[in-house]
């Protein structure tokens, strides 16, 4: 079955295209929410939740534009939500910030090591910073998106390239002082 008739089945309430859907989809959408979640468990109602939006919209789908683009945006939407509600964002004084810029090189640090420390990241910086560096938002995108100022946006993501920084910089000092 062709995926524009998946879509269509699935706007039908067909809850054998819907299971398709989701086994076709769920893998990648999941990688996303463990992006803006806490945790595998949060990550994981944060999937389930975002495919009841998902399989409640799926009518709303125009056909322009990727189809996975579209549920990418949904399942971001969703995770971000639980956030809004929490209030993890404080307003700041936009004249003083700083950007701090992160330069990784390949042998520096290994990727799981780099994902773990993001994934350590205070929530408020953590979403930025996912938002930003790894989906590519606009801080006047991820400022819609958060309900914040895009000053409160570029903000968090210097502090959050701050604390990044500063926990790798640590890391190859505590590793060079392990070879010597």
């Amino acid at each position: 079955m062709g995926l524009k008739q998946l879509i269509q089945k699935c706007s039908k309430k067909d809850t054998k295209a819907q299971a398709e859907l989701y086994q076709l989809f769920s893998a990648k959408l999941f990688s996303v929410c463990l992006k803006y979640s806490n945790n595998y468990a949060e990550a994981e109602d944060n999937l389930q939740d975002a495919f009841v939006t998902i399989f409640n919209k799926i009518s709303q789908y125009k056909h322009k534009g990727s189809f996975e683009g579209w549920l990418k945006r949904i399942t971001i939407n969703t995770a971000l939500q639980r956030y809004r509600k929490q209030g993890v964002f404080e307003i700041i004084d936009e004249s003083n910030i700083e950007d701090v810029e992160v330069e990784i090189e390949e042998d520096d640090v290994s990727l799981e090591f780099l994902l773990q420390i993001i994934q350590e990241l205070p929530n408020r910086y953590r979403l930025v910073f996912n938002l930003y560096v790894l989906d590519d938002y606009s801080h006047k995108e991820i400022a819609k998106m958060l309900d914040i100022s895009t000053g409160t946006s570029k903000s968090n993501l210097a502090r959050a390239r701050k604390i990044l920084k500063d926990k790798i910089e640590e890391y190859k000092t505590s590793l060079n002082t392990h070879t010597l």
